[in-house]
């Protein structure tokens, strides 16, 4: 894919991870809307964009993305500011975790709520302008390398969300190539980001239980690694994805083993005896 000049949306555009890949696309030529649910972010992103981008090719959006009528909005105010979209950046997410003795239905909610639900309204909001000009794009979906392997009972909800990101990127990809849209679906590891400021980044809708809220506050979800990539290096592998539609992007590789583990029993776990009418079912897939 060619992006000079093509318009992205980025959720979670403001800070982390979301920041390094609007910097990456801008720094390709691309015009890209920054949406974020946080307007310090916002302020904090345009400021170190200034002068170089905002007004040509940059623009930014209050949105929170699991207010749907919020999402139809900034689809139009992106239209009416770039007249098209090209490349749909699903990034948006909060790093929740806590005794999975004590979880509740506001923490679910919470939970999948964003980093579920924000992946699936981008996608019924924005790909139909995408399909609309017929000249193709791309969807990037941000998941975690958490959703790849057997992770703590503390991550359920996390890993829940982020799963279910990494198999509907990989069960839309076929079809969406149809109208040469491509798909990534992107599995960081540790990154630096502000994803542990969960209370900051919680709709004002969600509630949480107290367990997971005593977590919160007791900082279980910032940990630091000697590992964690700045957000610009994520920005340019996610670039090179999107034009080269790619459909994985990894960042580190200490997963690994685990993953093999994990795959490796699966394959064992299957029977060998197969039924051939099935089999040639499953091999007609688009």
């Amino acid at each position: 894919m060619d992006v000079t000049g093509k318009t992205a949306f980025v959720t979670g555009g403001a800070s982390g991870i979301g920041f390094g890949i609007a910097r990456s696309f801008l720094d390709a030529g691309m015009k890209v809307v920054i949406a974020d649910l946080r307007r310090d972010h916002i302020d904090t992103a345009l400021a170190a964009l200034r002068p170089e981008f905002e007004g040509r090719r940059l623009h930014a959006i209050c949105l929170d993305v699991t207010d749907r009528a919020a999402m139809a909005a900034a689809a139009e105010e992106t239209l009416g500011v770039f007249g098209q979209l090209h490349v749909l950046v699903n990034n948006a997410g909060v790093g929740l975790q806590g005794p999975f003795k004590g979880i509740t239905y506001a923490d679910w909610d919470f939970g999948l709520g964003v980093n579920l639900g924000g992946v699936i309204n981008g996608l019924q909001t924005f790909l139909p302008l995408i399909r609309a000009h017929g000249e193709g794009g791309h969807i990037v979906n941000t998941a975690s390398l958490a959703a790849l392997v057997p992770m703590p009972a503390t991550f359920v909800v996390y890993v829940a969300a982020k799963a279910a990101v990494v198999t509907i990127s990989e069960t839309i990809r076929a079809e969406l190539a149809l109208d040469n849209i491509g798909v990534s679906v992107l599995c960081p590891g540790p990154v630096r980001t502000n994803i542990h400021e969960v209370a900051q980044n919680r709709p004002s809708q969600f509630g949480v239980g107290a367990a997971f809220q005593a977590a919160e506050l007791a900082g279980a979800t910032k940990v630091a690694f000697p590992s964690m990539l700045e957000p610009s290096a994520v920005g340019g592998l996610v670039l090179k994805a999107v034009r080269n539609n790619e459909l994985y992007v990894i960042t580190h590789g200490e997963w690994r083993p685990m993953a093999m583990a994990r795959h490796a029993a699966l394959v064992a776990a299957m029977p060998e005896r197969t039924d051939p009418a099935l089999v040639a079912m499953l091999n007609a897939r688009p």
